[in-house]
């Protein structure tokens, strides 16, 4: 087995979804404070924690869009964001999520990932798209309401898949041109209006490899707040076809065995996910 560690907490293992405070809720909450997409953590040796007070101007920091969603182990959890401008108290700093994987607890990053979308769709929904009037918390779910012309709106999820390609005994890699570095991964896409999870899967394929595959197989799913992604995985075989690449998203994809695989994506990826169970299986 391999040593890479996955993310493998639950969202729901310490915290139950809410959209208004109960009145018995202790007044300590978990405030998950984002200031430019960056998390306010506090510092505990090589950990980092969420901070869990009453309100952020203990700490010194003024913040905005404070949305309830529920409570973690009891307590309540707030998303909120702040301006550019503040500074935490000693002990406190804005760090950027994705490396804090391994840093804070698998359940806490998990929270994290939904906190930092409910922030973000807070801070871009407050006007109405139809009519342009400021919107409003919408009491009995989580979603936002124009009291002028009652449009909902919701917060935005888009779905992509990824895939990985299987031949023989070799997985179809590729770089795409933003990744960094030498950095190969399967192949993924956007779900586009009227299709299926797997016609997007056939589809991102043809289109950036040319090739045809089969067998398609759901594997996993994982939220993906960069910004609003929910990435659904699946296994697919080889059915046809040269490689290809666009040469618009991918500058090179090849064939891949187990022993003898490139550069790869983090470890708390669903694509590393999908890849350290091909190396286990092939």
């Amino acid at each position: 087995m391999s040593k890479t560690r996955l993310l493998r907490g639950n969202i729901y293992n310490r915290y139950l979804p809410g959209i208004v405070p109960e009145p018995s809720e202790p007044n300590k909450k978990w405030w998950f404070i984002f200031k430019t997409g960056k998390l306010l953590v506090r510092n505990n040796g090589l950990a980092a924690e969420i901070p869990f007070f009453e309100e952020p101007s203990e700490i010194g920091v003024s913040t905005k869009f404070n949305l309830y969603l529920g409570t973690l182990d009891g307590y309540g959890c707030y998303a909120a964001v702040t301006d550019a401008e503040v500074s935490p108290q000693e002990g406190l700093e804005f760090r950027e999520i994705r490396p804090l994987f391994g840093v804070l607890n698998d359940d806490i990053l998990l929270l994290s990932f939904k906190a930092k979308q409910l922030a973000e769709w807070s801070r871009i929904s407050q006007f109405c798209g139809r009519c342009g009037a400021h919107t409003g918390p919408k009491p009995d779910e989580m979603a936002k309401i124009c009291p002028q012309c009652g449009l909902v709106a919701y917060p935005r999820i888009s779905p992509a898949v990824i895939t990985a390609i299987i031949k023989d005994d070799s997985i179809l890699l590729a770089h795409n041109y933003k990744f960094v570095n030498n950095r190969y991964s399967l192949i993924a896409g956007f779900v586009e209006p009227g299709e299926t999870l797997e016609d997007t899967v056939r589809r991102e394929i043809m289109e950036e490899v040319g090739i045809k595959v089969q067998n398609i197989r759901y594997f996993a799913s994982q939220p993906w707040p960069f910004p609003d992604s929910l990435m659904v995985g699946f296994t697919a075989e080889y059915e046809s076809g040269d490689i290809t690449v666009d040469g618009v998203e991918i500058r090179d994809a090849a064939w891949f065995k187990s022993g003898s695989l490139p550069e790869l994506p983090d470890g708390m990826s669903i694509a590393r996910k999908i890849i350290e169970w091909f190396k286990d299986n092939y």
